[in-house]
């Protein structure tokens, strides 16, 4: 599925999204994203005339075949960047493959934060750019007695962890922490469903991911819950998940991320419509897909000042690279490599459409160790601006 060039005349890009397993949906718009945007520079004329070729695998939603395939693209295939992974467990298989080849992952998803590495460039979500706004969203209109609910790996398990230390900061309780197999099928919520039955929380926080989320909210509604008066919050139910549940068990349920479909910005209604041109007027757009696609043009961006797509002379110059992205500008903290980003939070309509009901319209400095993880810690640093402002951003 990659770019057709001259190899000895192109920028070699590896590209490691799923297309089959468990989180096909969700990485099919990542890879879609990174194709857009690759094609889209190369028919601007490419980087100082050359173009770039994806040279792309599945790697089947499996931890140890992303692995593999880093192995191969970083040795057999001589590419040095990479952009790819969704879960967390496949970025931990990836870097020390990318970090032993001294090549550079890019990763265009929200994960737990707490890590860093030289070699690995973070686009997606940091803890503080939309749990603290979720948290923080959550408690001043549903309550502050939250259940947790989870699949069982490292993201959902460190996501929680956070959770639940907003929510004791805050004052509130945690009645629960539940967690169901990656392949969760119906049968795997009913524990979930009787202790939500039997206490009653304001709000479920849900780390479940992939193909799973639909069982769980269609199990949700048809367990007879409201979703008004106690909806599910998540980070990781995006538009591509929405999309394999019904509207009714999507309706009041809530999500934070940087960057939805319904985003009104001229450069948000450019990317959707330039994304559903290329491919197909359905086409599910989400936050992740667009970190994908921004993450290809500021690496662009720095291979055009420097002339090389050698991983340290990237990074050396991605502090200076500013990019007007869908969601807004963004750029990369040098201290962290991670990604100011634009928080934002969402509620879904009774058409499984999101909503956005609230929008601070300012840009957050990434904070991956939560080191000012205060619920009241919202402090401007220079202004208010929009989405378009270069200079607007906020500190958590």
């Amino acid at each position: 599925m990659g770019l057709i060039a001259e190899p000895r005349a192109s920028w070699r890009f590896g590209v490691l999204f799923s297309r089959s397993g468990v989180t096909a949906s969700i990485e099919t718009t990542q890879l879609r994203a990174t194709i857009l945007a690759a094609e889209f520079i190369n028919t601007a004329g490419g980087i100082q005339g050359r173009p770039i070729e994806l040279i792309d695998y599945d790697p089947a939603s499996d931890p140890k075949r992303f692995r593999s395939l880093a192995e191969q693209l970083l040795g057999e295939d001589r590419v040095r960047l990479i952009f790819g992974c969704y879960m967390s467990s496949t970025r931990k298989a990836v870097l020390p493959v990318v970090e032993s080849h001294r090549g550079m992952l890019f990763y265009p998803t929200l994960y737990e934060g707490f890590e860093y590495s030289a070699n690995c460039i973070y686009t997606g979500s940091a803890p503080n750019q939309n749990s603290l706004p979720l948290a923080r969203y959550l408690f001043s209109h549903y309550g502050k007695r939250v259940f947790l609910i989870g699949s069982n790996y490292v993201y959902p398990y460190e996501s929680n962890r956070i959770m639940t230390d907003l929510t004791l900061q805050a004052g509130g309780t945690v009645l629960d922490e539940i967690y169901v197999p990656l392949h969760a099928g119906p049968a795997d919520f009913v524990k979930a469903l009787r202790e939500i039955g039997r206490t009653k929380p304001d709000v479920i926080f849900s780390t479940v991911v992939g193909k799973s989320t639909s069982v769980f909210y269609e199990a949700y509604r048809e367990a007879g819950f409201d979703a008004e008066r106690m909806p599910i919050s998540s980070l990781t139910t995006s538009e591509a998940e929405v999309a394999e549940m019904t509207p009714a068990a999507a309706a009041g349920h809530i999500t934070a991320a940087p960057f939805f479909s319904v985003l009104n910005t001229q450069a948000a209604v450019k990317f959707v419509a330039d994304f559903r041109a290329r491919f197909g007027a359905d086409a599910i757009v989400t936050a992740v897909a667009e970190a994908a696609y921004f993450q290809v043009m500021l690496v662009a961006r720095a291979i055009e000042r420097t002339g090389s797509d050698d991983p340290e002379l990237i990074r050396s110059v991605l502090a200076e690279v500013e990019f007007a992205a869908p969601q807004g500008r963004v750029r990369v903290d040098p201290s962290n490599n991670h990604t100011y980003l634009w928080p934002r939070v969402a509620k879904l309509d009774a058409n499984g459409r999101f909503e956005i009901v609230w929008d601070p319209g300012m840009r957050v400095r990434p904070d991956p160790y939560c080191i000012e993880q205060r619920l009241d810690s919202w402090c401007e640093t220079t202004k208010s601006g929009n989405a378009n402002d270069a200079d607007a951003s906020l500190v958590l």
